[in-house]
């Protein structure tokens, strides 16, 4: 390995390690200052770790380390060792900021309480995911169960915090399960919001008889790059269209998406264009893309 390779694995270490510090300090500030005062909950094992320090006396700092036991262990048997390294460490820390920092209570407010303590929760969630571990390993298990149960891991998710807001709505209350799901909710979106980032990516397919014209505006103007697939037709407005075209496929962020149909409907008015979500990209021309003016 050249010391060039040694630098950048030391800086994206470093990187990584203050991703996670972020995230573990942001967490312990949406737990004790937010959601812990107020008796509310969240989902996965973090929600699992609030309920039972909100109906026990045990110290959340205690249980949520114990809690997440199962999911490091599930880890290991699905992720690498330096995953599971990094999570074992990023749980004791946050366990020990729990019981050695002493966060302030910020508000009394419930709604104020339940939307903030979720939405620092999930920022150190996501930040820990940044950073290439995870302190709330609800993920790890549905992904593990999915394998062999063949069930969707979102079906999985949802079966475990429907698991954790019943109990919540039995043993602490309906009015405080309702504020535990809002918080879950502004977690979960912020967590995503964190992760993917501000720019949300758009694959866009193209197809039209103009498809050069197209291409080269695309790569003129956007300054990204254009995959060219090879396609027949098969049934369009004129009935039975067997003839061979070029299908333009590109990505793009949903602020250049606008700019992208004006140059499809310039060159073709009749193209047929489909556009989905995706969740994350890598390589290719993105980094040199301009943001639209």
């Amino acid at each position: 390995m050249s010391d060039t390779d040694k630098k950048a694995r030391w800086q994206r270490s470093i990187a990584e390690s203050l991703w996670i510090l972020a995230g573990v300090f942001s967490a312990g500030f949406g737990l004790k200052g937010f959601l812990l005062p107020n008796s509310f909950i969240d989902g996965g094992a973090t929600g699992i770790s609030l309920l039972i320090a909100e109906t026990t006396i045990l110290d959340i700092s205690y249980v949520i380390l114990i809690v997440n036991v199962p999911f490091i262990v599930v880890g290991y048997l699905q992720m690498s060792r330096r995953f599971v390294l990094k999570t074992v460490l990023a749980v004791v820390v946050l366990s020990i900021v729990l019981a050695l920092l002493e966060f302030p209570i910020i508000t009394e407010d419930r709604l104020l309480a339940s939307v903030f303590g979720g939405f620092f929760l999930g920022a150190g969630i996501g930040l820990s995911v940044r950073g290439g571990c995870v302190i709330d390993g609800t993920e790890i298990l549905a992904l593990y169960f999915s394998r062999r149960l063949n069930i969707s891991m979102g079906d999985i998710i949802i079966v475990i915090n429907v698991l954790i807001f019943g109990m919540s709505a039995w043993l602490l209350g309906i009015e405080a399960a309702l504020y535990s799901m809002l918080a879950y909710f502004v977690a979960s979106k912020t967590m995503d919001f964190i992760i993917q980032g501000i720019e949300e990516y758009l694959g866009l397919t193209i197809i039209s008889r103009r498809s050069d014209e197209i291409r080269e505006m695309i790569i003129k103007e956007m300054n990204t790059g254009v995959t060219i697939l090879n396609g027949r037709g098969g049934y369009g407005r004129k009935g039975n269209e067997p003839e061979k075209m070029d299908i333009l496929y590109t990505v793009v962020t949903r602020l250049e998406l606008l700019k992208v149909n004006r140059i499809v409907d310039d060159a073709d008015p009749d193209a047929f264009l489909v556009i989905h979500g995706v969740r994350d990209v890598k390589g290719g021309m993105l980094k040199r893309r301009r943001v639209p003016h």
